[in-house]
């Protein structure tokens, strides 16, 4: 029976969230504790890449971690970025998050519906003249780079935070019967935090399909997964739960 979860994220902010909704219903406790952390980039670690921001014409971003450490990092290298500088962004919620640092006038920010980045790139492809310019994390694969060189699109990328494990204290007691996992860094926290770890009746629940190919790769069981019928993780916990009661 589960009665104790593990949800590799910050706690929701408001008292609203479908989790508690769940915690609730379900007779539950969600515990929220990150298994990775993002960590600033110093200035002097993103020069040594000899990139140059201005050179280019569009920023391409797929998260908020994203926007937040590439407009600290351009205010520590004293960076101006210039008004008609475009903005092409994964879904439109990554969109909105612009604003918290500069206008947002919707004739420079774009982004498709989706919230997919293969929906994103023939968005890019019809600005085909544009420098595209593309934060990442340090923990970042190739498959954006290779997205875009496929659509022959003019791009560089370049390391602007690093995403680190969140290692747990040696007194910090993991008890739980269930865990949720958010990124394949997340399941590299885990292996590194617990090399020995074993799953034994302990339940994975992963979004995401890159999350999934990790988890797999390390013979982890995973017991659950967005469906179309079941698309948010705590419409997914709360059916798990009531099916393994």
């Amino acid at each position: 029976m589960t009665k104790k979860i593990l949800v590799s994220q910050p706690k929701p902010q408001t008292e609203k969230s479908p989790y508690f909704d769940v915690a609730e219903r379900c007779g539950v406790e969600m515990v929220f504790r990150p298994f990775i952390r993002v960590d600033s980039m110093p200035a002097r670690d993103f020069r040594q890449q000899k990139v140059s921001i201005l050179d280019h014409t569009a920023i391409v971003f797929t998260s908020r971690h994203g926007i937040d450490h590439f407009f600290n990092l351009c205010k520590e290298l004293r960076i101006t970025i210039p008004e008609d500088m475009k903005y092409f962004c994964k879904s439109e919620l990554v969109s909105l998050y612009i604003q918290k640092y500069v206008q947002y006038r919707k004739r420079k920010v774009f982004y498709p519906t989706s919230g997919k980045m293969s929906d994103l790139v023939p968005i890019m492809v019809k600005h085909k003249t544009e420098k595209y310019f593309v934060p990442q994390s340090s923990a970042h694969d190739d498959e954006l780079k290779n997205m875009f060189d496929a659509a022959k699109l003019n791009h560089t990328e370049a390391v602007m935070y690093y995403t680190v494990s969140n290692d747990f204290g040696p007194d910090e007691p993991f008890d739980y019967d269930m865990l949720v996992f958010f990124s394949p860094e997340g399941i590299h926290s885990l292996l590194k935090n617990f090399p020995n770890f074993q799953q034994g009746d302990i339940a994975i629940a992963c979004l995401g399909d890159k999350t999934i190919k990790e988890a797999e790769k390390y013979n982890l069981r995973v017991d659950m997964q967005p469906t179309p019928e079941l698309r948010s993780v705590p419409a997914i916990i709360e059916d798990y739960i009531k099916k393994h009661k």
